[in-house]
């Protein structure tokens, strides 16, 4: 378990740095007649990581759970090869955004010293300012099959994660990562405005409760990309299931990989795009 600290700065820093939303003044159009109202908003700020004094990304996201972001990025993208070499986080706002101020073991700000990856990041973005095509498509471990999941559980999360998502309730702009058990029940679940952003806290949150990802499966309320197939195989999470549709390359990916990917899964439906045989149907 690493040390998470929060920096607190002596200086009054905009509000809007500290919460995921803000109320803001509008004017609504409704039955022809233009009212004044009020409206919340998801906020978006720039998150800038840093590893070792040596600023890496710059990435927009919801400020919250940002300790769990930092954690699961550096997991997620292979900066950190587990939680061991992850030694802590101080997060630091300031007039112009977030910095998250991460210290890493010495062979981990070496291997990514090598890298030299720079990374400006967008909602939604993926993989912005890979510098070469390698970087894009990474080797990944092949995963074990799954043993957790089935059509039932799928059902089950699917049944209940609009009640995982209070923010998407209140500003309808943001996805969600679940982590789901065996049942399909709702285990955790992070928001961000970023599909990516949302499926790094998820990870980071798992490291930090030392959930088993063999027991277990990923929900994601965006489209299935191949980042979020890499991410998820990078940390050895088998089986990942997504509300909207997986791009060919997230299939191919997936099917390269062993890890189990399912999409469109609404209702009582859904398409397996790679391993569907991993799925056990008898408790449908």
């Amino acid at each position: 378990m690493c040390a998470l600290d929060i920096e607190e700065q002596a200086e009054v820093e905009p509000a809007f740095h500290r919460t995921p939303s803000a109320r803001m003044a509008v004017a609504r159009m409704r039955t022809g007649v233009l009212d004044g109202a009020e409206d919340e908003l998801a906020e978006e700020v720039p998150v800038a990581l840093e590893y070792n004094g040596v600023s890496h990304a710059v990435m927009l996201a919801t400020p919250a759970d940002l300790e769990e972001f930092a954690l699961g990025f550096s997991l997620s993208e292979g900066i950190v090869a587990s939680s061991a070499e992850f030694y802590g986080v101080e997060i630091g706002f300031g007039a112009a955004g977030i910095t998250a101020h991460i210290d890493v073991a010495t062979a981990a700000f070496m291997r990514l010293k090598e890298r030299r990856r720079s990374l400006a990041g967008r909602t939604g973005c993926g993989l912005c300012g890979a510098d070469s095509l390698a970087q894009v498509i990474r080797p990944l471990p092949f995963l074990a099959p799954t043993r957790a999941l089935s059509g039932a559980a799928i059902r089950r999360a699917v049944a209940q994660v609009r009640q995982q998502q209070p923010l998407n309730r209140l500003t309808g702009a943001t996805h969600a990562a679940l982590w789901c058990g065996r049942d399909g029940a709702p285990r955790a679940a992070f928001e961000d405005v970023g599909r990516h952003n949302a499926l790094d806290k998820l990870i980071g949150g798992l490291h930090l409760e030392g959930a088993d990802l063999q027991d277990g499966f990923v929900l994601i309320t965006s489209r299935a990309s191949v980042e979020m197939v890499q991410k998820a195989a990078t940390v050895g999470i088998a089986a990942l299931v997504a509300i909207s549709a997986p791009t060919a390359l997230a299939a191919r990916t997936a099917q390269d990989c062993g890890l189990t990917l399912v999409a469109f899964a609404r209702g009582d439906d859904f398409v397996a795009y790679a391993h569907g045989a991993n799925i056990a149907m008898d408790k449908a």
